[in-house]
C-alpha cells in the first residue's frame, strides 16, 4: 500500500507567517497587488509602512493574507521607488504628496514640499489665502447656493463680491443694499493684506471649485439699475454650467 502525501492549502494564517519568515511582503494596496521586502517598506523607521512590519497584528488582511491598504494603489508604486533608490515622481506630485501624508515618509514629504508644482501651491497660493477670512467656508457656501439654484436650469448663477481692503468694503455697501433680494444670495471674499489682486483671489476659487469637479467660470456682474460703475468693479457672477 503506497502512501501519498497530503497538500495542505496555504491559509491566511500561514500565507502571513511565510511572509514573515521570507521577508518578503505582499500588499493589497487598493485592489492593486504589490510584492516587495520587509527592509524597504521599513526603510523609515517613523513611517506607517515600517510600523505594519513591525506590528502585523494591527494590520487588516486580505482573503490571501496579504496586508490590505485601503489606499488608491495607482500611486503606491511611486512610494516604492522613492523607498527602494530614492526615485521621485515626475507627474502626479499632488496627489503623491496627498500619500506620502498619509503613509508618514517625511523624506519624502519635504523633497515633494519643495517640487516647483507644489512650491508655488503650499509656499504661495495657499499662504495667501490663509490671510483670507473664512476662505474655505465661503467657497462651501458658493457652492451650496449654486446646487440649490440648479434644480431644472442648465446653469447656476451665485454673485460674489471681493473687497481687498477696508475702502473697498466701505464703497460697495451702498451697491449691495441696492440688489434687492439678489442680496440674499451675495458671497462677500476679504478683505486681505498680501499682494495678490482681487483677479489673483478670483482665480483660486475657481480653481478651488474645479478641484471638486464642477464646471465653473466667473464674469463681472452686469450693473443695472444706475448702479455704480466704480463699485460694481468688486461684483462678479460665478456660472455653474451642470450639463
Amino acid at each position: 500500500m503506497s502512501l501519498r502525501s497530503r497538500k495542505h492549502p496555504i491559509t491566511r494564517h500561514s500565507n502571513s507567517l511565510l511572509q514573515k519568515a521570507s521577508g518578503v511582503m505582499i500588499l493589497n494596496v487598493g485592489g492593486e497587488i504589490y510584492t516587495t521586502t520587509a527592509s524597504t517598506l521599513k526603510k523609515y523607521p517613523r513611517s506607517t509602512l515600517a510600523e505594519l512590519c513591525s506590528n502585523p497584528g494591527k494590520a487588516t488582511i486580505d482573503r490571501k493574507g496579504r496586508i490590505f491598504i485601503d489606499r488608491e494603489g495607482t500611486f503606491f508604486k511611486y512610494i516604492l521607488a522613492f523607498l527602494r533608490s530614492g526615485q521621485l515622481p515626475t507627474r502626479f506630485t499632488q496627489q503623491i504628496y496627498q500619500e506620502a501624508l498619509f503613509y508618514n515618509i517625511e523624506p519624502l514629504v519635504e523633497l515633494l514640499k519643495d517640487s516647483p508644482e507644489l512650491y508655488g501651491e503650499l509656499v504661495g497660493r495657499q499662504q495667501f489665502l490663509s490671510e483670507v477670512p473664512n476662505y474655505m467656508e465661503n467657497v462651501e457656501v458658493l457652492i451650496h447656493l449654486a446646487r440649490a439654484e440648479s434644480v431644472g436650469s442648465r446653469r447656476s448663477w451665485v454673485m460674489v463680491c471681493v473687497v481687498k481692503n477696508k475702502e473697498d468694503e466701505t464703497k460697495v455697501l451702498e451697491t449691495i443694499r441696492d440688489l434687492g433680494p439678489d442680496k440674499d444670495t451675495l458671497v462677500k471674499f476679504g478683505p486681505w493684506k498680501p499682494s495678490p489682486t482681487a483677479s489673483d483671489l478670483l482665480d483660486c476659487i475657481k480653481l478651488d471649485i474645479e478641484k471638486r469637479g464642477y464646471n465653473v467660470s466667473f464674469q463681472p456682474y452686469k450693473a443695472v439699475r444706475g448702479l455704480l460703475s466704480s463699485s460694481c468693479n468688486l461684483l462678479f457672477e460665478f456660472v455653474f454650467t451642470w450639463w
